[in-house]
């Protein structure tokens, strides 16, 4: 009863603050320890984050619970050039810091059957543009044309039970079923509800919190080929979600943003006794969800089926990590990630409120073990700055053809600490 009340706290503050944007808009790492090697974790076994990264691995884990903390700091913004005077300037995203919990929890039922619980967020995208010195021929607005503020705030949350089961000694097979809680607003877009634009223009910006929910599920294999090397294999359903009413005369197919499939494949090698490699190839199917991957130039109504989204294509992660074992109390890590860039220069407008063009990440961990056997670890990320340019879509809602030139950029930064018992 104290885990089920701790896990329903842990899911309280994830929701009220989640803002990741690193691979597209899922997390680059789940779990403390996988966040200082570069996000490598799909065979890995360190930790009780397998409901979010390989289910197969809690089987391997033991008794354990771990809780941990990010905050996370994305730096966005935006700038247009060529639209003439009161269209052209630069604007950045307020709110820069975001807490993001997380907690997993293990228990050994037998030897060869674990039960535990994986509470995460998922990823998020955040931005918050004040009304600047712009002008669309009707007096001051925001980048996008409306009145006040411009953004959106996206927020993901997956509870994932877990279920591990050892075939032997070396392998072993896990699931987890997804279920997923999202929250959404959008506001500042009031120019989206004119000239027909939207089929339902009493839904697209403005409207407050929304909420969706809805569920998947997540299988996995682990293998320890050799004493010293194993492998992970982790898929992911699309998560199906229920739409976003009051945002129906925005998003694609009446407000439906599912959360996209995506699967993952790992090795772990013991290189030496204390040195250990880690690689992981994922695979993100953003172009699966029609919210998120319908081109923005696609000629529908916004909300309709087949309407526009924000052009996002399918990506690939590699992540890249190592792990030094200095002596019984220390442990250091550090990591490397790189992904595709999601977003395509014809979609630069739309992606003004998402800017996710991340690419390469940094990162640095460390796990100090306490006498008790307690587990304190850090972890450290930097995400280097880019950017994407293309034709602003702006002048075709009136009749026009692209034009000038919209510029969305974006760097990060998090740092995160976490405790892991051994029980």
């Amino acid at each position: 009863m104290k885990l089920t009340r701790l896990a329903v706290a842990i899911s309280l503050m994830s929701a009220a603050g989640l803002a990741h944007a690193t691979d597209g808009y899922f997390s680059d790492a789940y779990g403390m320890k996988a966040a200082g090697m570069g996000g490598a974790a799909t065979a890995m076994t360190d930790d009780a984050m397998g409901g979010a990264n390989n289910p197969a691995s809690m089987a391997f884990v033991g008794n354990r619970l771990d809780l941990g903390l990010t905050i996370f700091s994305p730096r966005r913004s935006a700038s247009r050039s060529g639209l003439g005077t009161g269209m052209d300037g630069s604007v950045d995203s307020n709110s820069n810091y975001f807490p993001v919990p997380e907690l997993g929890y293990n228990h050994m039922v037998q030897p060869n059957l674990a039960l535990g619980v994986t509470v995460y967020g998922n990823g998020g995208m955040n931005t918050n543009y004040q009304q600047d010195s712009f002008n669309c021929g009707q007096g001051a607005a925001n980048m996008l044309c409306g009145n006040g503020k411009l953004g959106v705030n996206l927020m993901q949350l997956i509870v994932a039970p877990t279920l591990a089961y050892k075939l032997n000694a070396t392998n072993s097979i896990g699931i987890a079923p997804l279920l997923g809680y999202q929250r959404f607003e959008a506001y500042g877009l009031q120019a989206f509800t004119q000239n027909n634009i939207s089929q339902s223009p009493n839904n697209v910006t403005n409207k407050g919190w929304d909420d969706s929910t809805g569920v998947g599920v997540r299988i996995g294999y682990l293998g320890q080929l050799t004493p010293t090397f194993s492998i992970g294999v982790s898929y992911a359903t699309k998560m199906r979600m229920t739409k976003f009413g009051k945002y129906s005369g925005l998003f694609a197919d009446g407000g439906l943003f599912d959360i996209p499939e995506n699967y993952s494949v790992g090795f772990a090698w013991k290189a030496t006794p204390g040195l250990t490699l880690a690689a992981d190839y994922q695979r993100i199917n953003y172009g699966g969800v029609s919210s998120i991957g319908n081109p923005s130039t696609n000629h529908a109504q916004l909300g309709a089926a087949g309407g526009p989204g924000f052009g996002w294509k399918d990506i690939n992660v590699w992540k890249l990590g190592g792990e030094y074992r200095y002596d019984k109390q220390w442990t250091f890590r550090a990591g490397y990630n790189h992904c595709d860039n999601p977003i395509q220069s014809r979609d630069v407008t739309f992606n003004i409120l998402a800017p996710g063009v991340i690419e390469d990440h940094l990162t640095l961990g460390a796990t100090y073990t306490m006498p008790s056997g307690g587990e304190l670890t850090l972890a450290y990320m930097h995400a280097f700055q880019n950017s994407v340019s293309g034709a602003s879509i702006l002048p075709v809602f009136s009749g026009g053809s692209p034009s000038g030139t919209e510029t969305i950029k974006m760097y990060e930064n998090s740092i995160g600490i976490s405790y892991g018992w051994k029980m």
